[in-house]
């Protein structure tokens, strides 16, 4: 057998006055205590701002006990369309995603059986 090399990293405790060898390597990425460095002065990319006091929109189904969308109740479903006759999404209507799901289904049948328009508006002029 070969005799094995001497290692060069040295298992050391801190308090024996030396300092232990970095985990990072030369140049490379090092944790930065908080409220050091960052952002270089580049405005925030995400979170932070909007307008204060903003709330979460609430489901209207749940408030009203409302189970499964019905896809006959026409007033209902109209408000959950945009202009262009498109399923608008949770963030902007505030639906819970269960509801928002069997809005989808109501939305897609009450059209299927004419009693809301595929495409809303005049058209192409």
């Amino acid at each position: 057998m070969t005799e094995r090399e001497p290692s060069t990293f040295q298992s050391s405790t801190p308090g024996d006055g030396e300092s232990r060898p970095s985990r990072y390597g030369q140049g490379a990425f090092r944790p930065r205590p908080d409220g050091e460095g960052g952002d270089r002065g580049r405005p925030r990319r995400f979170g932070g701002g909007g307008r204060p006091g903003s709330r979460r929109k609430i489901c209207m189904f749940c408030m009203d006990n409302i189970g499964d969308v019905d896809y006959k109740d026409m007033q209902r479903l109209r408000r959950h369309l945009s202009e262009r006759g498109k399923i608008e999404p949770r963030r902007k209507t505030g639906a819970c995603a269960k509801h928002q799901r069997s809005l989808t289904v109501a939305i897609k049948r009450s059209r299927h059986v004419a009693l809301l328009p595929f495409v809303g508006g005049a058209g192409r002029p």
